[in-house]
């Protein structure tokens, strides 16, 4: 009988490895430090039917602007504004038939408004709350509060009485790490006010999971914040017996809705950016699972997909209407809405280009 032959050392320290292998890999997701400390939070179950759209985003007029036009304005003589990647403001005319450069911030701008004397109000996510004059002069309103600077300046709007309200977006994620501040869950949002004449920054509602689109009401008795990373949108009162009060607007919401709008008249428009992720969902009340997610190279966690969402809202958040377009394909990822002239004009992450439809009939 023939004696078998021992395996050799090699063969010996491969099969240990391979071995080995699941239960480092194991360790690693479960016990590498990581910078950020997930809270437990478990979302609202998704509705199981939601609104059947009253009208097809995928029919829409694209208009050529450059990366990521996040939001559009429109100036008293009906020129278009949008911010892109590279910091440029570009201004168009009424048609979108031809571009010139208004302004370079130099950074991000994201939220674009008006004020009354005709300067664009811009949240810049890297540079804070900026003031442009119609010749193209940039000033620094304000970059912090209460001695914390603003690490992403997200979205504003300009109130009839000329308050200027907007959102810092993470007082402790800047414009490359929100993604870390949607999966930790702890609330470093914040919607804030500021008053020109006094030159001074005022804090209306703290501790938001990514504070983002901001509308105040046409008579200016309450303030739209979007809390983007919980589904939701918050009502701030700012005149009346609940002044200084909040209260959720609308929740659970179908996916993650970004920019809100006011028509100045009896809607808000409200733009979902991407459908709720279910890995996510599953994953926010398991923090372990989350710390785990954030060890693994970030093309793996979930991202955006693809899809054009818009809904309108009454002035007591009743969904009154919705556009949609589920595959994506002319237009998506839609950060803001803005309507002007019968038009709604539509601002887009990452794409090369911002858009515009018809304003639906109710």
């Amino acid at each position: 009988m023939s004696e078998g032959h021992a395996p050799c050392p090699r063969c010996r320290r491969v099969r240990c490895c391979i071995l080995a292998a699941p239960a480092l890999l194991l360790a690693y997701l479960l016990l590498w430090p990581v910078d950020a400390d997930p809270l437990a939070w478990r979302p609202p179950t998704p509705p199981a039917v939601f609104r059947t759209p009253d009208s097809d985003l995928s029919d829409i007029q694209l208009i050529a602007s450059g990366a990521g036009p996040e939001d559009v304005a429109i100036d008293a003589h009906g020129r278009l504004y949008a911010g892109l990647l590279d910091g440029r403001l570009m201004r168009f005319d009424h048609d979108g038939s031809s571009a010139e450069l208004f302004a370079d911030t130099g950074g991000r701008p994201l939220g674009l408004d008006f004020d009354n004397d005709g300067n664009l109000i811009v949240a810049d996510a890297i540079k804070g709350l900026l003031c442009i004059d119609p010749a193209g002069a940039i000033t620094v309103l304000a970059t912090e509060h209460g001695g914390v600077p603003f690490r992403f300046t997200d979205d504003v709007d300009v109130a009839p009485g000329g308050m200027i309200y907007f959102t810092d977006a993470s007082w402790k994620r800047g414009l490359h790490e929100y993604p870390i501040d949607f999966i930790e869950q702890r609330g470093y949002g914040r919607l804030l006010r500021y008053d020109p004449a006094a030159q001074k920054t005022e804090l209306l509602l703290a501790k938001l999971n990514f504070a983002n689109g901001v509308a105040v009401s046409p008579d200016e008795s309450f303030v739209l914040v979007v809390e983007t990373a919980r589904y939701c949108i918050h009502r701030v009162w700012l005149s009346g017996p609940r002044a200084g009060e909040s209260e959720i607007f609308i929740d659970n919401l179908p996916g993650f809705p970004d920019g809100v709008s006011c028509n100045g008249d009896d809607l808000f428009w409200v733009a979902i950016v991407s459908p709720r992720s279910p890995v996510m969902d599953f994953a926010h009340p398991r923090p372990w699972l989350k710390r785990a997610m954030l060890r693994l190279p970030r093309t793996l966690w979930p991202g955006p997909k693809h899809d054009a969402h818009v809904i309108g809202l009454d002035l007591d958040g009743r969904i009154v209407t919705t556009l949609r377009d589920p595959t994506g394909e002319r237009f998506s990822l839609i950060t803001s809405v803005e309507e002007h002239d019968g038009l709604l004009y539509l601002g887009s992450l990452t794409r090369p280009a911002f858009a515009r439809i018809g304003r639906p009939d109710r």
